[in-house]
């Protein structure tokens, strides 16, 4: 299947791999590509460069989607269809889920105004994957897209998005999370409730008893929203794994790490169970075949000393440059191999100009669709 199919019947395509490797470029030219073949689209992206969310003509880290403007639909040659983006703040999501989940106003209110709670995405790991999961999960209950094509959060190990809900609901049913709870006297024995005491003491003699208590309103409040959080993310995941709605799409470089982790993934989608649909080289020479190297008539049947001696470091250059494409397409076809019969793998160019600009972008999802 290659990415055309993909592209006009999935409702989530996942652009997955390790950080630096382009899955942001990748995405939105996706995204774009979508959009100028009808379709309703979402981008989805945390953390964007600031010269992409330029290019598209939006803002990043805004309350919720918003559509591109007339002037860059009109560049990108999208006629009939719709391409809105949200290059999410996981805080704003954050804030909508516990509006959303909280037993009252009051209660939200205060979560959302406690101190440690502004800075939870940064005290807990896997939190701005987590957040990423929760925004997908919501279009995809709304139905609002026909695509949401997602770009998973910068890191440097493309298993983050994934594992990432799980680690955080590690540390929230972790014994150190629950020692910050707020003591519950009903339920436990004498010698447990004196345990507890001593390590509120403890604790209030750490931190000091004013952060002490906030860090224990915050824990309390936060832990009766995490079962809501944790039905989501396990709802979430059962959605991922459905290969008639969801495809991943697995970006990685020539560069020996980034295959590296890229094989190393595909072996996790396997055993995940998730419906892996390809690979995207990017930055690949592969595509350099039809090129020629330099030769005398270059410069006519008598060229000058000077002429000679350039021509032959051109010819260093080019063999090198040559070398690279033959490289880079014995990688596209070991990357086909390791795909399967079900799956493909595509490669990007270099864009010598810069990626993050339209053109190069529209461009890049036309390479995508015809490949």
């Amino acid at each position: 299947m290659n990415i055309h199919e993909l592209v006009k019947s999935r409702k989530v395509i996942v652009c997955a791999g390790s950080g630096g490797v382009g899955k942001t470029t990748t995405a939105t030219a996706i995204a774009l590509a979508a959009a100028r073949s009808g379709r309703k689209v979402l981008a989805l992206t945390v953390d964007p460069s600031k010269r992409l969310a330029q290019t598209l003509g939006v803002d990043r880290n805004l309350a919720e989607p918003i559509a591109i403007p007339a002037e860059r639909r009109e560049e990108a040659g999208i006629e009939e269809g719709m391409l809105e983006a949200w290059m999410l703040d996981p805080r704003v999501v954050a804030d909508n889920f516990v509006n959303r989940f909280a037993d009252t106003p009051e209660e939200a209110a205060r979560l959302i105004n406690n101190r440690l709670y502004r800075q939870i995405s940064r005290m807990v790991a896997g939190m701005q994957e987590y957040m990423a999961m929760e925004a997908l999960y919501t279009f995809l209950r709304e139905e609002r897209y026909d695509l949401v094509v997602l770009d998973t959060p910068p890191s440097r190990n493309a298993l983050d998005f994934l594992y990432g809900p799980s680690r955080l609901s590690s540390f929230l049913d972790g014994r150190i999370f629950q020692l910050f709870l707020p003591e519950d006297t009903g339920r436990r024995s004498f010698i447990r409730r004196a345990a507890g005491r001593l390590v509120n003491r403890v604790n209030a003699a750490i931190f000091g008893a004013e952060l002490y208590e906030e860090l224990q309103e915050f824990m309390s409040s936060f832990s009766g929203i995490f079962r809501s959080m944790n039905k989501n993310a396990a709802d979430g995941m059962v959605r991922l794994r459905d290969p008639a709605t969801v495809a991943f799409l697995l970006v990685t470089s020539p560069a020996t790490e980034s295959l590296t982790d890229a094989f190393f993934f595909r072996r996790k989608t396997i055993e995940l169970e998730l419906p892996f649909r390809g690979f995207v080289l990017n930055r690949s020479q592969a595509a350099g075949d039809a090129r020629v190297l330099p030769d005398g008539s270059l410069f006519g049947p008598k060229p000058s000393e000077l002429q000679a001696s350039a021509l032959e470091k051109l010819l260093v250059l080019a063999r090198i440059e040559q070398a690279a494409v033959e490289r880079h397409q014995k990688l596209l076809d070991q990357l086909r191999r390791d795909a399967g019969s079900s799956a493909t793998a595509v490669a990007l160019p270099v864009i010598s100009s810069g990626a993050d600009e339209m053109r190069a972008l529209v461009h890049l999802g036309d390479v995508l669709m015809e490949s």
